[in-house]
Parts: C-alpha cells; sequence; structure tokens
C-alpha cells in the first residue's frame, strides 16, 4: 500500500525522523493560513507547495513549487489544486490533485553549505537482507545517477536477524562526505529510517532529498513509504489511511469482492483461479500473439457470484476484445463452475466479446459438454495451447 508524503512524515516522525514543519492543505484558503501558521511558528518566509499524489517526479511535473509570499502561495496552490499532474509515474492522462502538502522553506542562512542526498531502504529478496541505497547526490535526477555515476551510489547490506549495527550506520555518514554535527545527525537519521522501515513491515522507505540545512540539521525533505499489504492487519492505524481516490476504480471494486485484480494495458481479458495458472495464463497468451489486458484470480471456489463480478469488472475496460476463462476443477467440479459460467453469462445479458473457456481437473468433459449444448457464445477448449489459439483467432 502506499502513502502519501504527508502521512509517511507523519509515521517517520514517531521513530524520531526530523521532518519539515508543514500542513495539509485541500483548498487554496486553507494553503494560505497553513502558511500563515508556519510563517508563525518557524520564521520562514518562503515555502514549499507540494502536490499529493502517489507518484514521484512531481516537481518535474509542476506539482512542486516556491513561495515567497503570501501571493504566491494563493497562485501556486490555485494552479496545482484540482490540476491532473502528468510525472513519468502517472498514467498518460496524469492524477488528479487532491490536496497539497505547505511546508517550511529548507534554505535559510547559516554557516554551513546546504546540501542533497539520497537513502532508500528496501529488500533484497534473493539474498534475503535489507539494503540501504545512499547517494551524496540526491535530487529530481537521482535516476541518473546509477547509469551515468554508478560510483556515487552505496549500498549497505543489513542482516534482518541482527538488524542495523551502529558502525554500519557510521559508515553511510561518512561514505556521504559528512563531518561534525551533521555526520552525527545523519548516523541518527539512519538509525531512525530503519527502525521505521522494520517495524511497519515497509516493502519501500525512500526519501530524496535528505536535507542538510546551513547549520547541519538532517530533516526528510521529501518521503515515499510503501507497506507489505500481507502485514496491514498488523497495523490498522496504517491500513486507514488507505486513499482510494490514488487507486485504479476497477481494482478497488475488486478488492472489495475479495477478488485479487490487476489492470494490464492488453485487450484480452483473464480470469482464473489461482495465481500461479494467472500467469501461466497471462503467458500463454503473450506467446500466442495477444496481450493480456489484467490479472484476475477468482479463487479456488469460482462460485457464480464471483465469476459473474469477474466478468463485469473485466469488461468494464474498453480495451477488452476477448474473455479467456481458465479454470482448474480442484476444490470444486468443473461441472459445477461450467453450470456458474453459464448462469453468469444469462445474468448479464449480452456480452459483445468472445468468451473462451477451458476447464481441466474433476468432471473436465461434463464440464465442457454442458457449455458446448448451452446455447451461449461461449467457446470450449480442452488444453491451454488450443484456448489461447482460439482467443488470437477470434481476435483476429
Amino acid at each position: 500500500m502506499n502513502l502519501h508524503e504527508f502521512q509517511s512524515k507523519s509515521i517517520l516522525k514517531r521513530y524520531g525522523v526530523t521532518v519539515p514543519e508543514g500542513i495539509l492543505a485541500y483548498t487554496v484558503n486553507e494553503a494560505v493560513k497553513a502558511a500563515e501558521i508556519i510563517q508563525s511558528s518557524t520564521g520562514s518566509d518562503k515555502w514549499a507547495i507540494k502536490a499529493q499524489v502517489h507518484a514521484g517526479g512531481r516537481g518535474k511535473g509542476g506539482g512542486i513549487k516556491i513561495a515567497d509570499s503570501i501571493d504566491n502561495v494563493r497562485l501556486h496552490a490555485s494552479a496545482i489544486l484540482g490540476m491532473m499532474l502528468v510525472t513519468p509515474q502517472t498514467p498518460p492522462e496524469g492524477k488528479k490533485v487532491r490536496k497539497v502538502l505547505v511546508e517550511q522553506n529548507l534554505y535559510y542562512p547559516g554557516p554551513h553549505q546546504p546540501a542533497e542526498y539520497y537513502l532508500g531502504v528496501l529488500l533484497n529478496r534473493q539474498k534475503g537482507v535489507n539494503v540501504i541505497m545512499y547517494s551524496p547526490r540526491g535530487g529530481m535526477n537521482i535516476e541518473k545517477v546509477a547509469d551515468e555515476t554508478p560510483e556515487s551510489l552505496f549500498t549497505e547490506e543489513v542482516n534482518p536477524k541482527t538488524g542495523l549495527q551502529p558502525y554500519q550506520a557510521r559508515r553511510i555518514a561518512f561514505n556521504l562526505g559528512l563531518e561534525g554535527d551533521a555526520n552525527k545527525n545523519m548516523v541518527r537519521f539512519v538509525t531512525a529510517i530503519y527502525q521505521a522501515y522494520n517495524e511497519t513491515d515497509a516493502t519501500l522507505v525512500e526519501i530524496n532529498p535528505v536535507f542538510k540545512t546551513s547549520d547541519n540539521k538532517i530533516l526528510a525533505a521529501d518521503a515515499k513509504i510503501v507497506i507489505d499489504n500481507n502485514a496491514l492487519f498488523r497495523h490498522p492505524d496504517i491500513a486507514s489511511l488507505r486513499d482510494y481516490d490514488e487507486e485504479n476504480p476497477t481494482e478497488v471494486e475488486a478488492s472489495h469482492n475479495d477478488l485479487n485484480y490487476v489492470k494490464l494495458s492488453g485487450n484480452v481479458g483473464c480470469m482464473v483461479n489461482g495465481a500461479g495458472l494467472a500467469m501461466a495464463t497471462m503467458d500463454i497468451i503473450k506467446l500466442s500473439g495477444g496481450e493480456p489486458a489484467n490479472f484476475l484470480d477468482v479463487g479456488g471456489g469460482a462460485s457464480v457470484q464471483r465469476v459473474e463480478t469477474g466478468f463485469r469488472i473485466i469488461l468494464k475496460d474498453p480495451n477488452v476484445k476477448a474473455i479467456m476463462v481458465n479454470i482448474f476443477g480442484g476444490i470444486v467440479r468443473c461441472d459445477r463452475v461450467a453450470k456458474g459460467i453459464i448462469e453468469a453469462v444469462q445474468n448479464l445479458g449480452k456480452i459483445d466479446v468472445p468468451i473462451i473457456v477451458r476447464l481441466q481437473g474433476t468432471n473436465a468433459e461434463e464440464g465442457k459438454r454442458l457449455l458446448d449444448e448451452s446455447g451461449l457464445s461461449v467457446h470450449s477448449a480442452t488444453t491451454l495451447q488450443e484456448a489461447a489459439t482460439m482467443v488470437t483467432q477470434l481476435l483476429q
């Protein structure tokens, strides 16, 4: 589950991570009021106005602006709120901005030069260790660092059994070229970030940039946290932060019906029982010349209601030109699945795209006979290859 920047910073703050003072605003007037409150408490006469969407690259898309007056706060908030923000991580049409984070300015006079760094914590699944990735070259162009100057990107592997060791945090601060108070503050910062990552069951905590102020404070100027969905039952407070407006509405509907659905960019809808079978189904469609339009796992039972709901969700995608149903009758018999498919299609009425059904397992022959004799425009297949070939032929 993705979190917004303001949500991520709120969580990090609980673990002792230093963050800029910021206030969330849903309207222009709220943004102006937030700027006035921040000015009163910090003395800052500049503010960052930051679009809150689940996407990176907001600055390049015009979703982050610096205001040097209250009038500019109003101007920038008016431009950002309600805009369709397009970044490399959004759909082509962009994402609508419904709220902004107003934050204090971090560039202020002091005895030292401000600097931006990069820090991310994630899991290396192959090695079974957590990895802290960091670089002295943080900011908007961090994506280019690995390609153009890989020597500027460092990694620190952390054994999850022993956790982050003090010497590792010190090595990170040293490799970032920090000395004195800045070094000590970075050590505390890294330690707190790793604790937050570990205790929230995150799959990613990314801070870009980590900001060193002119008086050597270390702050999370930006923050991105992704939580493992399988661990949300342990964190009801975090689960309550889910923002459905930022998710694909069809995927949200599927989750509410306990269906595993992920929209893809192809034209062949897939309905399968079992994640492994779904992956194999998408592979065979691709190898046969088709393009999967989705991943949809209806579960082991494949009841009439679940099949009907699956059809409804798949058909909401206008790109779908055919539907392939691939069911293995292990938990439930294939003849019952066939009856469920027939009833679901009848309940839906006219379906304008061809439906290809492949059943294997208990009573598979009886299930195929029921489909063939149903009088519906449902094409039955015996093998997976036959079903995939049938799909591509019908599309052509």
